[in-house]
């Protein structure tokens, strides 16, 4: 591999392994250098590995990219994406980086970002082997939780460059979706990554923008008659695949505080209530009828027998089978 290219043919090139993988997926049972366990398509040569969403319907509105490459440089511009590089390197690596006429050089360690915005030149060289979650942010997305979330004009605020800084809530949300994008026995739900993605957007805006837009703060909840159109909602569609937006549009508010809002209501996020009523209907089929536990599954809005006992599992300490059986 060159040790010099831009970093949108990196990206370009990487993403072209990644469907080769797919493509390839089921007639090789190759293990990933990075998770001799994991079954997830990837893209793996020699010291380079890329681990990418891009394939995945959910992400929609971020890109997550999780990479090791040797020693090298690349050169960039990113027209309509907002780029942040969280790094995993287990050792500090040594980083000379330019961006928008400034030049840095340092030691960079596990948990240091470097944030580039949208339309912005970024250079950068690296002396040893690198690991890094890469992920990038729609700037349309962007501009839209900055008017309903914020309720900040997006044209009188822009992310900032940042070399190198900290931010422990951006690097658990990232961490987050990481992980997600990770366990791919099932599609990831749109519903978790709509709320990752919105939670991660508002977290950038307020802390690392030309100037911090102040949340409303919404105390209560929803109304009663409000949260019993919403749980209705999800009660009667609980086998689709849910989309915050879908939610958040019914009570016409911002996904951010929906979000804030139902969970200061029930205790539990959207997305954990929906998980929960979906094991409960699996409960009620797995007792009543003798349905094949796949289309139990498929019933209750799960993508597969896996992704069912997995989640069911994870609530009752039980699997669907033993469950019927008891």
């Amino acid at each position: 591999m060159e040790l010099s290219r831009s970093c949108g043919e990196f990206f370009s090139v990487a993403a072209g392994k990644l469907r080769e993988a797919l493509y390839n997926r089921g007639k090789t049972n190759q293990t990933s250098p990075m998770n001799s366990s994991s079954s997830s398509p990837e893209s793996a040569q020699g010291n380079f590995f890329f681990y990418s969403s891009d394939e995945a319907q959910s992400w929609q509105n971020i890109q997550l990219a999780h990479m090791r490459h040797p020693a090298g440089e690349c050169d960039s511009v990113a027209p309509n994406d907002h780029i942040l590089c969280l790094s995993l390197a287990p050792r500090p690596v040594h980083l000379l980086q330019k961006q928008d006429g400034k030049t840095y050089t340092g030691m960079y360690g596990k948990g240091d970002m470097v944030l580039t915005p949208a339309q912005s030149r970024f250079f950068a060289r690296w002396e040893t082997d690198d690991q890094l979650l890469q992920i990038r942010l729609s700037d349309q997305f962007l501009r839209t939780v900055a008017t309903e979330s914020l309720n900040t004009d997006p044209d009188r605020i822009s992310l900032v460059t940042e070399f190198r800084t900290r931010n422990p809530q951006v690097e658990a949300i990232a961490m987050m979706l990481l992980a997600e994008l990770e366990q791919n026995q099932q599609p990831s739900s749109q519903l978790y990554i709509d709320s990752l993605a919105n939670v991660f957007t508002v977290n950038l805006l307020r802390q690392h923008a030309t100037k911090k837009p102040q949340i409303k703060t919404y105390e209560g909840g929803l109304p009663p008659y409000q949260l019993s159109q919403i749980l209705d909602y999800i009660d009667n569609s609980l086998e689709q695949d849910i989309k915050l937006a879908d939610l958040a549009q019914l009570l016409d508010m911002s996904q951010f505080h929906f979000g804030r809002l139902f969970k200061q209501s029930i205790g539990l996020s959207p997305y954990q209530y929906l998980i929960q009523q979906r094991v409960e209907r699996a409960k009620r089929l797995l007792k009543n009828t003798d349905y094949l536990i796949t289309d139990i599954a498929l019933e209750c809005g799960f993508n597969s027998h896996s992704h069912l006992t997995n989640k069911f599992r994870k609530m009752t300490g039980m699997t669907p089978k033993a469950f019927r059986v008891n």
